[in-house]
């Protein structure tokens, strides 16, 4: 219907009168109708082909003329008339709302501002050091040594028992009057484990409050009745070589009793079948070696009972230990066949006295007195102080400070007086 309305018009304005039946639309058309036609925005193609539902039958029976092939045209495609009516114009509305809405998507996507960037910082945790510092000695060590049980020996000092094996490689070392004048030596290793330690002499009840204080266990070879009742009745961690043989052994160049050695990996073995697999105390203060370049007390001697055991040291500026010599020689240790420098000498001012039997020493080693600490070439005179046998010995300058041990060997000699005790720079 729509077609034939809007047909009738075109038809009027070109001054041909509507006919009265079915319209007839000839193939061949006059200049001017064809002017006409394409003035008003249709061919007379278009026209045929908009009325083609109505006479396209009768087109073919009319006309002499072939059909002409239809070319594709998207106005008919999409079912577009001009003058553009209400389909048009939606249509036009549509694309152009279209087009508005992808201009501002595409203007927006492309000012919009690039997201930022967050840089991650790696946070690297440090490695855990490869080394600490020993508990026993200051020095640095692989922190699995700080958890060995400290291991602590008797070595004798009689003539007939030099050079001892071990000495030299202890952490720290303990001097004292066994009996009749000679000296013996509580040896404590942690940091090391020497293959051969000795010649190990008898218990006595001072080294006993010495080792206590580093949790240690206790080799010995028997000792005095004294001290063995001290060791049962304050839990030493017992050694024995009578007790227990196999971690000992006599060796055929010594004569006895100056002939009992270990090692320390055999005595690690059997602290471990004990149970005793670690040592927790707490070592002496210590502080970084600071050489003086005015050394005060290059030469130090301790008198202990006469010339055969009395102590001589040097101080020896370029590895800042001190050398050590009795009896007027060298101190050799035979595991390295060197001389025994430590990095540190102390000198402990303690009451001594003999025992009711008149023959073993008596050292008061629970309370305080005067202690010269001997180290960088110089000489601090402080006071030694230790609360109970379980104690650790806590050292202070003449203010009242805390007197820092260098690390290294560290060296403590028990003397009855201050006298005793001399120094030269």
């Amino acid at each position: 219907m729509d077609n034939d309305v809007r047909l009738a018009k075109r038809l009027r304005r070109s001054g041909k009168a509507m006919p009265d039946g079915p319209i007839k639309i000839e193939q061949q058309t006059t200049a001017e109708t064809d002017m006409n036609l394409t003035s008003d925005g249709l061919s007379v193609q278009d026209s045929s082909a908009r009325a083609e539902p109505y006479s396209r039958q009768e087109t073919a029976e009319t006309s002499d003329t072939p059909a002409q092939p239809v070319r594709f045209d998207w106005r008919r495609k999409l079912k577009l008339h001009w003058p553009p009516g209400r389909k048009e114009w939606s249509l036009a509305a549509i694309l152009l709302i279209a087009g508005l809405a992808g201009g501002l998507y595409l203007t927006h996507h492309h000012s919009k501002k690039p997201a930022a960037v967050h840089i991650v910082k790696q946070i690297v945790k440090p490695k855990p050091p490869t080394t600490v510092a020993s508990t026993l000695s200051g020095l640095p060590v692989d922190p699995s040594v700080n958890q060995r049980p400290v291991t602590g020996v008797m070595i004798e000092n009689s003539t007939d028992a030099r050079p001892q094996s071990g000495l030299g490689q202890a952490s720290v070392v303990f001097e004292a009057i066994a009996e009749g004048g000679i000296t013996r030596f509580l040896a404590l290793f942690q940091d090391t484990a020497p293959g051969s330690v000795g010649p190990i002499r008898s218990a006595r009840p001072y080294y006993l409050q010495w080792e206590l204080g580093f949790n240690a266990g206790y080799a010995h070879v028997g000792g005095s009745p004294e001290a063995l009742a001290d060791i049962k009745a304050w839990g030493v961690r017992d050694l024995d070589q009578f007790a227990n043989g196999g971690s000992y052994q006599r060796i055929p160049t010594r004569a006895a009793p100056h002939n009992v050695y270990t090692s320390i990996t055999a005595l690690n073995q059997l602290e471990a079948a004990k149970g005793y697999t670690s040592s927790q105390f707490i070592g002496f203060a210590r502080k970084k070696a600071a050489p003086s370049k005015q050394p005060t007390a290059k030469a130090i001697d301790l008198t202990m009972s006469g010339p055969l055991y009395n102590v001589h040291y040097d101080y020896n500026a370029a590895s800042n230990t001190y050398n050590r010599s009795e009896a007027g020689a060298p101190h050799i240790d035979a595991n390295t066949n060197t001389q025994i420098s430590p990095t540190v000498v102390v000198a402990l001012v303690m009451p001594y006295s003999l025992e009711s039997d008149g023959y073993h020493s008596d050292y008061s080693t629970i309370g305080t007195g005067p202690a010269y600490a001997f180290q960088d070439g110089t000489v601090t005179i402080g006071q030694w102080a230790k609360t109970a046998s379980t104690s650790q010995f806590v050292f202070t300058d003449a203010a009242g400070k805390p007197l820092l041990l260098d690390p290294g060997q560290t060296w403590l000699t028990a003397v009855s007086g201050t006298a005793k005790v001399s120094y030269t720079p």
